[in-house]
């Protein structure tokens, strides 16, 4: 939802030799609520038979891909919607907007002493950023937890294998609203003095957001 938007030029898609598949969700970059996601595969050959269930309750056989029985289809309604609304220069818009915004706000944590950026945004508006070396009174999982009681979603998580050792916070940035942004800057800057003042991190690991 953003590559085929911001950088046209970049081969990501079928003409990659080991690209089956696309998937991506509506409720990230598609501007829509959660409960919609879509998946296209290059050609048929290539979706697994194991995947393709085979229904009749509709009074005739017929094969499907998607999950059974009904639910509601507002989520898809709205997904057509927004790509027939905003088209594609809308959506290059919108995905510029939060690419934008991602950056700066990278930027903005990257210029404060007590963070140090691991990515800045310039590909998904998508970040990532951890405590900086020299910081002991407070970790990722501390700023996380203190984010949450100000109603902002900032998961802490610890990377896999080989590379438990690092702890980061990500941050998705779905539009590039400004005042939202200025909004979770002022809020950060609001706890870091409180954060300082611990003696040390609060063990906050097991507490961090849960969906």
């Amino acid at each position: 939802m953003v590559a085929p938007f911001l950088d046209p030029d970049l081969e990501w898609d079928f003409r990659v030799p080991r690209v089956a598949s696309i998937n991506t969700s509506g409720h990230k970059y598609g501007r829509v609520y959660p409960g919609v996601g879509w998946i296209v595969w290059g050609d048929a050959e290539k979706l697994p038979e194991e995947l393709v269930f085979k229904v009749n309750y509709l009074g005739g056989e017929m094969p499907t891909f998607a999950l059974n029985f009904s639910r509601p289809g507002a989520q898809v309604i709205g997904q057509y919607y927004e790509f027939i609304r905003l088209g594609r220069n809308g959506f290059t818009a919108v995905q510029q907007a939060a690419r934008d915004a991602a950056m700066r706000l990278s930027a903005e944590l990257a210029s404060r002493p007590e963070f140090r950026c691991i990515t800045d945004g310039s590909e998904l508006p998508v970040f990532a950023f951890t405590t900086a070396d020299d910081v002991k009174a407070f970790d990722v999982y501390d700023v996380s937890r203190r984010l949450r009681e100000r109603g902002w979603q900032v998961p802490a998580y610890s990377f896999p294998k080989n590379r438990e050792d690092l702890s980061v916070l990500r941050v998705v940035v779905r539009t590039g609203n400004v005042d939202l942004l200025e909004l979770l800057l002022d809020d950060l800057d609001r706890l870091l003095p409180e954060l300082r003042a611990q003696s040390g991190p609060l063990d906050a690991r097991h507490d961090t957001f849960h969906h």
